[in-house]
């Protein structure tokens, strides 16, 4: 096939992408078929002549196939980072990632001007474990460079069959010198909820990722936490690090905790973009304070989560700047199994703000610290009753630790500021009030 006769197909392609047409029996010429999609007969030289001096010029010989894929990817890797071409081995990995399952490192990343960026590692996964964190640049993979021109080859790279290894050339954000990760590779699969008890009456809910079954997940869990005891007095709902997923799983997660409300608005150029969502009757935390946990890691349905829970004035948000990836991703299906994953909206939230390139900023910023044990032995005498033969108080107890609780990790910071921020807010607000009395 000769690649005037491939410019025609490809430009005819663009022409009638938006209108129903029948074949036409004689083929156009590409400078006609250009005129109909609007591309100037400048740009469709300068195409040709490119496209024709890679035919005779480049060092190896290059079939038609592969440069008119290449001319693809670079179509849509040219629009932002987020849109892309897809081969079906991509396509599968992509519906493979919002089951929850599927064979690699457990790694969200970003490609950008051949830059591979880690949005996030996901909980529990080899990358997590391994100590990947969101920020970091992934330079090589098993000692070949990653670079503008085999970046979406290097992705395919960190899938890979369980048990095989993999090293991670990484430089880690704030510093200058790269470090090699060995990774082993596992079957992922992602428990995308966790729930327990930080202490009496205070629920920590963690959502790693958002996948097709996330918020009934999440909604089950909750019951289960709460049990026959309904007293919530705060909950915690921990964002952090979380790429995103599916936008109808933030959604249900969102209006767990809303009685009403906007939980997000999308727009684009086409009536289909135009969507809003709006929460239902019943907040199955009764209203209980709420503090959302996010961090840079925090992106797209997570920040739609964070976004309506804040502008409908439900939680506190505590942490980082958010990581500001507010548009909508459609799949496209092609012929032979194909898919464009095309940019097509842009996520609003209640306040109808726009999140995009510029995140949720927190309601109380905190910086990226951890806590330490003070470097002072301890003490074996910490007050009165430590001292033998004290005098019993008339009030003293013995303490004990209450089942299914889990107080926060000393080293982390943001979740022991969160439970102090909660139990401020309950000082505040008054005890829910008996029952009144059943009359007869």
């Amino acid at each position: 096939m000769s690649s005037r006769t491939l410019l025609f197909l490809a430009l005819s392609a663009f022409a009638l992408a938006s209108q129903a047409a029948d074949v036409p029996a004689a083929p156009e010429t590409p400078e006609a078929a250009a005129a109909k999609a609007g591309v100037s007969i400048d740009d469709v030289r300068t195409f040709t002549a490119v496209y024709n001096l890679v035919k005779q010029a480049y060092v190896d010989d290059v079939g038609d196939k592969r440069l008119m894929e290449a001319a693809i990817k670079g179509l849509l890797s040219g629009l932002d980072p987020h849109s892309e071409y897809l081969d079906p081995r991509q396509l599968s990995d992509l519906t493979e990632g919002t089951s929850g399952a599927y064979d690699g490192l457990g790694l969200e990343v970003l490609t950008i001007d051949g830059v591979l960026r880690v949005v996030a590692p996901i909980d529990d996964t080899p990358a997590e474990r391994g100590g990947i964190k969101s920020g970091d640049i992934i330079t090589r993979i098993d000692g070949k460079a990653v670079s503008a021109e085999n970046v979406n080859e290097s992705v395919e790279q960190l899938r890979g069959n369980p048990g095989s290894s993999v090293v991670l050339t990484v430089v880690h954000e704030g510093e200058s010198a790269p470090v090699d990760i060995t990774l082993k590779r596992e079957k992922i699969k992602v428990a995308s909820v966790r729930a327990r008890w930080l202490e009496p009456g205070y629920a920590y809910l963690r959502v790693s990722q958002f996948q097709e079954d996330s918020g009934g997940e999440l909604k089950r869990k909750l019951a289960k936490l709460r049990g026959k005891d309904s007293t919530l007095r705060g909950v915690v709902l921990d964002l952090r690090s979380n790429p995103g997923g599916l936008l109808t799983s933030a959604v249900e997660i969102s209006d767990v905790f809303l009685d009403s409300g906007t939980i997000v608005t999308t727009r684009g150029r086409l009536n289909d973009t135009d969507l809003s969502f709006s929460a239902t009757p019943g907040d199955l935390t009764d209203g209980a304070p709420l503090v959302i946990l996010v961090d840079r890691g925090t992106a797209s349905a997570a920040e739609i989560v964070a976004g309506a829970l804040k502008d409908n004035h439900r939680g506190l948000i505590l942490g980082q700047r958010t990581f500001g990836k507010g548009s909508v991703q459609t799949v496209l299906p092609l012929e032979d199994g194909h898919a464009v994953k095309l940019t097509t909206a842009r996520y609003y939230t209640p306040a109808n703000i726009s999140i995009q390139a510029t995140g949720i900023t927190p309601d109380i910023e905190l910086r990226d610290l951890k806590l330490a044990v003070r470097d002072a032995a301890p003490s074996l005498i910490t007050s009165e009753r430590d001292l033998p033969n004290h005098l019993k108080g008339e009030n003293e107890k013995t303490e004990t630790v209450a089942a299914n609780t889990e107080a926060p990790p000393l080293d982390d910071y943001a979740l022991n500021e969160a439970v102090h921020v909660l139990k401020a807010i309950a000082l505040r607000k008054p005890e829910p009030a008996a029952p009144a009395p059943a009359k007869g």
